[in-house]
This record gives structure tokens, sequence and C-alpha cells, in this order.
């Protein structure tokens, strides 16, 4: 595929927030170029719409296949889509920005004025005893097999966590004849106090109806432990066990698969490494891009769309998507201000009905410091295989925050780049050091963001902006 050399507006992500920025800014008469790791458009929550072995429509339920529809739009649309292709840097070229790409295995720069990063959000870290162990995976990793190639797993399976998805995973899997020997629930008890002042708007949400019919088919499809306080993942080789307690009892289960989820987190490695500003949000325990209510970030010309600003679910992040994709229109002279907001009327009421009740499912499903901040010789980062004793030990030392970690441990210097330690580590040396996440802080990313090869910056056009742009990675190193 011939990727064009500059473009309006480069989207970064095709799941539900990209394609409908792009859309929006193709109709308006702008080229649009999507970039996607993915071979097919959809993002995580709309894998393989287009391709999914899986024909009977109730097992991957409505919600899913309302994903059809935005894709087909995007087509129509006319914006540019390059599956299989990793941005690995976004950086101020003249007036607009340069992004940096590989597809293929050949690298390229693209130049484009205006950037919606469409990131997307990742499953929060679920730092447990054996974490590591072949056969524990995400509840979010099996459902992408299952909707990308048809795939149930065999034997005893096992899913702890807590939050919507869990309870979907299970009535999903239940759906194909999967069998779920146990569901553990780390809600904690009593949790539903803090949800409470939330309940009014979350009984008027489109989601209440909803989550009681799933809640009925987990229920239905595993025995249901509740109040589970503490969960271990045992096994030589391979997992074998899982215990865990609850109500000062431990028991054990015999297991061949574990599947854990707690929630999902914004994926901000991106939007860091431009320099885009981020607060500590404590109802989502993560670290948020700071954005306007179009957008907009705090580098001018980067806007940030879907859940890779806050977490609400496909269809805020659809609403969102469209909202930046007419700023970005707005912004590049195609829209007048009054034009802009019409056009935005139908997306900003979608929004508000879509997000209405987030905040009882925050409150509802906050995962429980137990097993977000672990302690011992528990792993934090899997990539350096540091465990959170190590962690401990250099907060005593002086250690303060996690950029100064990586000279003493290497956290979050790994392939992942910290996006499976990252909040784990903040949080810990918070913890320790008697402090709240947002002073503490994030790891300070730099480019590339994902690992690319010696050869695919060699391969660079020898231009002058290339040579830059490999002067600017070797002094971010």
């Amino acid at each position: 595929m011939n990727i064009a050399s500059s473009c309006d507006v480069a989207v970064v992500g095709a799941g539900a927030a990209g394609l409908a920025a792009a859309a929006e800014c193709a109709r308006c008469g702008l080229s649009a170029v999507v970039f996607d790791e993915q071979q097919a458009a959809g993002g995580q929550i709309y894998r393989a719409i287009t391709t999914t072995p899986l024909k009977d429509r109730a097992v991957l339920g409505a919600d899913y296949w309302h994903g059809e529809g935005l894709v087909g739009e995007f087509a129509r649309a006319g914006a540019m889509h390059v599956p299989g292709a990793t941005v690995w840097a976004v950086t101020r070229s003249g007036g607009g920005f340069e992004i940096g790409v590989s597809h293929d295995g050949v690298a390229q720069l693209v130049q484009a004025k205006q950037v919606v990063l469409a990131t997307g959000a990742l499953e929060r870290p679920f730092p447990i005893p054996g974490w590591t162990l072949p056969g524990v995976m995400t509840a979010g990793a099996a459902q992408l097999l299952l909707k990308t190639s048809g795939l149930v797993p065999e034997g005893r399976v096992v899913l702890a966590g807590t939050g919507p998805l869990l309870l979907l995973v299970a009535a999903q899997l239940a759906r194909v004849g999967g069998r779920i020997d146990c569901l553990l629930d780390t809600t904690p008890r009593g949790q539903w106090r803090s949800a409470a002042p939330y309940a009014v708007d979350f009984l008027r949400s489109p989601y209440f109806a909803k989550g009681l019919s799933i809640l009925r088919e987990a229920r239905r499809a595993a025995r249901i432990v509740g109040g589970v306080q503490q969960i271990e993942a045992l096994g030589a080789d391979s997992l074998q066990r899982v215990r865990f307690t609850t109500g000062g009892r431990s028991e054990e289960l015999p297991a061949d698969l574990l599947l854990l989820h707690q929630g999902v987190v914004p994926n901000i490695n991106l939007s860091n490494a431009i320099g885009c500003e981020h607060r500590w949000d404590d109802a989502q325990l993560a670290f948020l891009p700071v954005v306007d209510s179009w957008g907009a970030s705090s580098v001018a010309g980067v806007a940030i769309a879907g859940d890779g600003a806050s977490i609400a679910g496909a269809r805020a992040a659809e609403a969102r998507g469209r909202l930046a994709g007419l700023h970005a229109a707005h912004a590049l002279g195609r829209l007048d201000a009054a034009a802009r907001d019409r056009a935005a009327a139908p997306a900003r009421a979608e929004l508000a009905r879509f997000t209405r009740g987030r905040a009882f499912v925050d409150a509802m499903y906050r995962p429980a410091e137990a097993l977000r901040i672990p302690a011992g010789e528990t792993i934090v980062c899997r990539c350096e295989e540091v465990t959170a004793q190590q962690v401990i030990d250099m907060v005593k030392l002086g250690c303060s925050g996690p950029n100064q970690m990586k000279s003493f441990l290497r956290c979050g210097m790994g392939p992942c780049q910290g996006r499976l330690c990252g909040l784990t580590v903040t949080e810990l040396i918070a913890r320790e050091r008697g402090v709240s996440p947002g002073e503490v802080g994030h790891y300070r990313l730099r480019f590339p963001v994902k690992p690319i090869t010696l050869g695919e910056l060699a391969a660079l056009p020898q231009t002058d902006e290339a040579v830059q742009a490999v002067v600017r990675i070797g002094k971010a190193h």
C-alpha cells in the first residue's frame, strides 16, 4: 500500500473514536489517514467486525454489531485506512506534525496539519503472585480470541476480578458452550455505598437493563464467589491451581486457565510522549489527558478522543471521535464555528446519554487496593522481572518517582514501555511515600513509543527531515 506523504488529519487508531473522527473529517472535504496496528478496522471493542467467524449474532450481542454500521460509514466517507501500521513518533514539523510510522517493515514520515489520537484503552494491571505463569491471561485477551478466531477455552477455567467486562466475557463464553468453573468476584463488600449517590443516573442510563441481563447470564454460567480479597496463581511450569481468600477463609481450585480483569485505563503512552498535559483521576484511578469539550489537548493541533481520554465505553468514544473530527475541520477552515456547533449537536446528545451513570460504574467497580498494589516477591514489571519488594526497597533508599526508578531497576524500560507496570509502580511509590499518585507522576516517555528496528530507521529516505527524526530519537535516549 502506498501511504500518502502528507494529509490534513492523521488519526491514530481505527476503533470507535478513530473511525468516527476520520469519517467526519472526510465528509468535510479533508484528507484523513487512519493508522492502525490491526489488519481490519474496529479497534478492540469491534475487533474482527468484518471477519469474525461467529455468525450467530446473539453470541457477541447487539452492542458489538453496532460497529458494523460504523465501519461501513467510515468506508463510504472516503478516508484512507492504513492497517498493520505502527505509529512510533509524532513531533512538531513547521506548522504541523511529522508522524513516524512503520508499515510492512518499512518506516516512513508523514506530514499532517492536525492529529487525532484515538489510542483506546488497556486492561488495568492485575499483579498477583503467579500472574506471569503460562495459563494466566486477561479476560479481554480471551474475548479477542473469541471475536477473531471463534476460540473457546477448554479445561478448567476460572475468571477473577471486577467490572462489567468480566461478567460480559463469562456470558459470551457460555453462549458458545464454554465451561466456566468459577468466577471470583473481587468487588469489595459494601462498595455499593460509595456508588449509591450516583445510582439514579445509572438507573436512567442505557446500561442498567443490559447490565442486569448480563449479570443473570453470568450467574447461570458459573459459580460466583463474592468478596474475594486475595488471589494467587499456583503451579510449577504452568498454572495448576488458583488460591483465593474470602471472609477470612482460603480455598484452592484446580485450574488450567485463569482470566484476570479489573477494569480498563486510557492508553496514554503516545499522548504522554508528545507532551500533552495529564492529570491523576482518583475516580478512574488513572492518569488522564487534559482535554476540552472538543477533545483538544494542551498541545495545539492534537486532539484526544475516546477511551484514550477517559473511560466511558464504545458509544461515548464514537461521539467523542465525531466532536474531535468536526473540531479539526473547523481548525482547518472547512467549517465555521456555527456550522461546527450545529453538526456537533447530535454527537453531544449521544455523549450525554452514554456517559450518564459512568460515575456509578467507576465507584461500584473500583478495584481493591490490595489487588492493585502488591507486596513481597510479586512481580510488578514483567519485562524486567522487578518485584514489589525491590520497588519498596528503592523508595526507602530515597527514590521518589518512577523515572528515577528506571535508573535503579529498569522498570518501564522493556518492550511494553510501562504499559503493564506504570500504574502499579506509581501507586506503589505513592503508598510507600504517603502521597497521592498525582504527586508521584507517571513515566516520562520518549519516542519511539513502540519498538522499531535499526533497519527501518536506516531505510528512511535520506532527507533532512528523516535525519532530524533519527537525531531526535537518539537525543531522547
